[in-house]
């Protein structure tokens, strides 16, 4: 449910049941709590240890001391990593309906901070996709053998914040392919997230932004998150591959 800090009205980053996410979305949808352990920044590498390079949640990618869980609350409180936090709620939880994970984007953007060519050559790309995808199984792997969670998993994709562009399209592909080839032994839906943007902005020239799905910013132009209404399109891309009695 991130905001840049320059959305209009201003994000409030000290209370974090502010912001509208997907989760939320489906939760009041389904009558289901949700413990909702996200951090904006997040790679899939501080997903699983919280050292591991992040774009702003743990660390950032110019070392300074500015990082969203030393100075904001989350969802949901912990100490340690994201995926030790899901495991432990596992073990303790018997009732979880549902798990969901989206992540990678930030990857990319660490990679694009990082690099003197923004992350275009072919070599930081194959690497990258490889983190992704390896991370993912870990991920996936302790969900389901150490924290012997048998139930439904949705592996959300990425959105396209311009369809009218093919390297915008290509770019989150990419991080999509990555993902689901993490997770595909592990028995999980995938959720569409890009078709669903897709079709939200077809009446916009399939932007995203005048489309209303994206974050509106105060210079004009939009960000990179979705907005309540892009949200709400995560959710529902959610909902078409789960079942909740």
């Amino acid at each position: 449910g991130y905001e840049e800090a320059s959305v209009v009205p201003a994000p409030n980053y000290h209370d974090a049941a502010s912001f509208v996410n997907y989760p939320q979305v489906l939760g009041q949808e389904y009558h289901l709590g949700v413990a909702n352990a996200s951090c904006p920044g997040e790679t899939s590498s501080s997903l699983i240890n919280t050292s591991g390079p992040s774009n702003g949640c743990e660390n950032n990618p110019a070392h300074s001391s500015l990082n969203y869980r030393t100075l904001f609350p989350l969802h949901v409180s912990y100490a340690g990593s994201q995926l030790a936090y899901a495991v432990s709620y596992l073990k303790t939880h018997h009732n979880v309906r549902l798990v969901s994970l989206m992540i990678g984007a930030n990857d990319g953007f660490v990679c694009q901070e990082t690099t003197a060519d923004k992350c275009t050559s072919s070599a930081e790309l194959a690497a990258v996709a490889a983190t992704v995808t390896k991370n993912v199984k870990t991920i996936l792997s302790a969900i389901r053998n150490a924290a012997h969670y048998n139930g439904q998993i949705v592996v959300l994709n990425y959105y396209s914040t311009d369809y009218a562009s093919a390297t915008v399209n290509a770019q989150s592909q990419f991080v999509n392919q990555a993902e689901d080839a993490g997770a595909k032994p592990f028995h999980v839906e995938f959720a569409d997230a890009f078709g669903e943007f897709q079709a939200g902005a077809l009446h916009s020239g399939g932007n995203s932004c005048t489309a209303g799905l994206l974050t509106m910013l105060s210079a004009g132009g939009c960000g990179v998150h979705p907005s309540y209404s892009g949200q709400a399109l995560l959710g529902q891309a959610v909902a078409k591959v789960i079942k909740v009695s």
